[in-house]
């Protein structure tokens, strides 16, 4: 098996590259093993692993002790298997022992980009392009990949809120804590307010009269649904068609309607699945 790119054994020879040069760029793990430790060996592929893991940003650097006695001295190592963390040529941590995935996970955390971090700056670009669609997938996957990132939740509340999603990025700002509810919470909230005004318009009170009503008038129901659809008010929306497809499948033009309304959603959107599921267990 051809051993990755990002796994490197590290002598005499290329450990001023490995250690100084390429740790300028990436997070350098160096493993100081030798083969009578039986520890190291346990080790190894949860090390490797780990490796896999962060391909584009860590570098696995293997020391074989026994091989390479010259550079555990002037490492002073003292007992193995030791883990030592290099960035822009400098040790920043290390550990010696035999340590659990956790731990060493846990080690490499401060040191190593986030998970969501590209999610996250993708998301801010989107939202600064005036592009909402695009922003609430990248501030979804942000969201799925850190649901406890304050910054990912107001990402993906601030874009729910221009693509309308309104009970949902009311829903995302109550999980925030106080000290998370600075300016840019503030004005979220303001614009799910504003946002809010412009979807109860007159147009529409009058319609949700006739059908409180006239209840069982499909067509007024479907009338509704349209104009909720309008407004970004797509629950809203996609619960009446539901409930007219309930009452008549083959009412008018409402099923192409309501696949036309779920295919306008953002693409990670829980009311897309939520009403995708609905419709094809009333279709097959």
């Amino acid at each position: 098996m051809q051993t990755p790119q990002n796994i490197i054994n590290v002598t005499a020879a290329n450990a001023r590259d490995v250690l100084i040069e390429q740790s300028q760029n990436k997070v350098v793990l160096i493993d100081f093993w030798a083969d009578w430790c039986e520890p190291c060996k346990q080790m190894m592929p949860i090390l490797e692993r780990i490796a896999a893991d962060y391909a584009d940003t860590l570098i696995l650097a293997k020391v074989d002790c026994e091989a390479e006695q010259q550079l555990a001295a002037q490492f002073q190592i003292r007992s193995l298997p030791t883990l030592m963390v290099f960035k822009e040529g400098q040790p920043v941590d290390g550990v010696a022992g035999a340590q659990t995935e956790q731990a060493i996970r846990d080690l490499l955390a401060p040191h190593l980009p986030a998970p969501e971090d590209d999610a996250l700056a993708a998301a801010k670009a989107a939202l600064a392009q005036g592009n909402p669609e695009a922003a609430y997938t990248e501030a979804k996957k942000a969201f799925d990949l850190a649901p406890n990132n304050a910054e990912a939740r107001l990402l993906l509340a601030d874009a729910a809120t221009r693509h309308g999603l309104l009970g949902q990025a009311k829903e995302l700002l109550t999980g925030l804590t106080i000290a998370d509810q600075g300016s840019y919470y503030q004005q979220i909230l303001a614009a799910i307010d504003l946002a809010e005004q412009a979807t109860d318009s007159p147009e529409i009170r009058a319609l949700e009269e006739q059908v409180a009503q006239d209840p069982e008038n499909l067509s007024l129901k479907n009338q509704l649904a349209v104009q909720y659809h309008q407004v970004n008010r797509y629950e809203d929306a996609l619960d009446l068609m539901v409930s007219i497809l309930q009452k008549d499948l083959n009412f008018a033009d409402v099923k192409k309607q309501t696949i036309d309304m779920l295919n306008s959603l953002p693409a990670g959107d829980p009311l897309s699945s939520k009403y995708r599921r609905l419709l094809y267990s009333m279709l097959y």
